[in-house]
Order: structure tokens, then sequence, then C-alpha cells
């Protein structure tokens, strides 16, 4: 038996999904694991909310795979999001590659794919199709809601726009709106997509894509990949060291830092699909809490979740600053109860992906607060 109790799911919706643009998506699938079992009262739910590239899978093995979910060592039997306590559900958001709709899903009734036909999709959208999901497996209010980067996004537009939803609210590594720097960087990958001629101005085959990758989209994970670590990691993981099979006085001889950076960037290209990188980078960079506010301060105050926001040291995506003055709004204001933690690290902003041993008994106080 399955301690985990893993479980992947697909939900059909019918009814129309009004976006913040003005369109409509209808109808649209969403894709979701669950782990853990679901109490009689309904009352332990715990939703996971994932980043730019993640998915549904955030913990456990399939059949026959070697890489476990995005956020294993956090999701478990008796690990910090505690799957003997809670029933835990991560969706993928609409828009991307991982069996949700997307723009690579059917555009019905036809068999063709939306393409440049799907609507842009914002987070906020990405939170409104899964609180319709949840509506439909009769889960009306939950524990809490725990994500990181783009996770964290969704989890405070949650805490915003359903105050009476979730208990609790754990953000990570995210901002309160998308600064000039992180869409800088967004930009460059868009534009090598674009620019790049297998990228068939949208219309390529996707077994292509998948056989032979992208290379526009290399180039722009590559620049992605040094926003997501810092200096110091970098020196420490590479130093200047040298490929070994390579001359030092070769002109393509490699650092190892450059054989790091072309081996993911270019892995990357055969797994995630360039349309969806582009709606998903889209929606990040328009993302802003306080929109159809008048400020910030507006937004936040709708806030009645108890509030756990924590941010790295060196990230140098989304930087502390961007989340503590959102602590310092809601402490001042004492609206809701508010908790802030910087972690020390030197990684950058993948710190909420992979040291995780520096902030897992902070969340799993977080989740047992009060119970």
């Amino acid at each position: 038996m399955d301690p985990l109790n893993l479980q992947t799911h697909t939900e059909h919706i019918t009814n129309p999904l009004y976006l913040e643009s003005g369109r409509i998506l209808e109808p649209y699938d969403i894709v979701y694991e669950t782990y853990g079992h679901l109490s009689e009262t309904k009352d332990n739910v715990v939703v996971v909310t994932h980043a730019l590239t993640g998915s549904h899978h955030a913990a456990g093995l399939y059949e026959g795979d070697n890489k476990p979910g995005w956020w294993d060592g956090l999701i478990g039997p008796g690990k910090a999001i505690d799957t003997d306590r809670f029933f835990v559900i991560c969706s993928n958001v609409i828009g991307s590659c991982f069996g949700s709709t997307g723009p690579m899903s059917p555009m019905l009734p036809s068999d063709e794919p939306y393409r440049y036909k799907f609507p842009v999709i914002t987070v906020k959208d990405m939170v409104k199709a899964q609180r319709i999901l949840f509506d439909k497996l009769g889960i009306h209010r939950v524990h809490a809601i725990v994500g990181g980067s783009m996770g964290g996004m969704q989890a405070l537009q949650f805490a915003v726009h359903y105050p009476n939803f979730a208990d609790r609210i754990v953000a990570m590594a995210c901002t309160h709106a998308t600064q000039p720097w992180t869409i800088a960087f967004n930009k460059i990958a868009q534009e090598a997509i674009l620019k790049d001629p297998d990228f068939k101005s949208g219309y390529y085959d996707p077994a292509d894509i998948k056989e032979n990758g992208l290379t526009g989209m290399a180039v722009g994970r590559m620049a992605g990949h040094i926003s997501f670590l810092s200096p110091h990691s970098m020196e420490r993981k590479f130093g200047r060291e040298y490929k070994r099979t390579d001359g030092l006085y070769e002109l393509f001889g490699k650092f190892q830092v450059e054989s790091y950076l072309e081996y993911n960037g270019y892995n990357f290209t055969k797994w995630f699909d360039p349309l969806s990188y582009l709606y998903i980078t889209k929606a990040i960079n328009i993302y802003d809490l306080s929109r159809g506010f008048d400020t910030l301060e507006e937004a936040l105050l709708r806030i009645r979740s108890r509030l756990y926001l924590v941010s790295f040291e060196n990230d140098m995506l989304f930087i502390p600053e961007e989340m503590r003055v959102m602590a310092d709004i809601l402490a001042k204001e004492k609206t809701t109860p508010v908790d802030y933690l910087e972690v020390k690290s030197d990684y950058g902003h993948d710190a909420f992906l992979v040291e995780l041993e520096k902030f897992k008994e902070y969340v799993r106080e977080a989740l047992e607060h009060g119970i």
C-alpha cells in the first residue's frame, strides 16, 4: 500500500470560466494530484500551488520514474506537510502543459490546438479555476494554502480574493507585484522563443520540439537560471572549474557553469511547451495584487487568513523587500495575524525548492498552529 496515497485526477469543467481579460474559457480541464486522506468533515485540506514550470506532481514517485515530485521533501508522511494528518491537493494551472487546458489543448469542437487563440490568463484566473474545482469536489474551506514563487502569488491571490477560503496562507519567494528586473529576464526568454525560426510563429509541431528542443527557448532558459541562483551559489557550485574534456584555449571550450546552463537550457525545451512558457510568463509579468484596488493596502486589508510570508536573503528574482512591505502593512493595520521570516540563504530564488531544511519546521509550525 502506498503510504502517500498518491492519486492523479482530471476534472472536465463545462461551465464557462470568465477571465480577467473579459474573455471566456469553455470548457476546460484541470489535472490535479492528491496525497493522504480526506477527513469526514473535510477540514484537513492543504492546497499546494506550483511555480512557473512546476506541475500537479508535487510529491511521490510515478511507477518507473526515478525523480519524485518537485516538493517531495516537504510533502509526505511525517514531513512538514504531513499526509498522515492532511489531505493535500496540487492542481496544474490553466495555461500549463501538463494536462490542464492550455494553448496546445484542442479548441473544441475542433481537434486543432488553440495556439494564439488561447486567451491571455492571469494568476487570478488560475486561482479562480482552482476555486471552481474545489467547489466541484465539495471543498468550500481549506486548512491552508502553501506555495512558492508563482505558487506564492497564487496563495496571495486566494487570500485577497477569497478571504474566507483558507485558515492560513504560507507564501514563499514571491512578491505583491512583479517588478521590472523580473519582467526583463522574462523578456529575454520571450524574445528568444519568438525569434527562433523553429518556433514557426507558434505553428510548430510539438513532436518536433520534444525530439529536437528549441534553441531560442534554451537560451531564454539559461538567462532564467541565472536569476534563479545567486553569485554566491554559482561560486560555491562551480567556481572557475573548467570542463575536463575541453582545452582552455579552445574557442568553444567551456567552464563548468557554461556546461550547466547549456544542459539545463536545452533539456528543458524537450519537456516544457514554448507557447505555455509565453503565456505563463505573461501571467507572471502582469501579476499585481493591487489591480482592481486603489492601493496595495486596500487589497491586503481584505485578507482574513493567518498569513505567513517567507523570503530568501539572496533571492535576486523577488527580493526580500518585496515581501517585507506586505508584512509591514499588515502588522501596522492589525487586521489579520501576520508572520514574516527572511531565511538566511545565499542560494538564490530556487532556495524554496532546494534548501528545505532551512524552513520546513517553520511550515510545519504554521500548519499546526492552534490545532
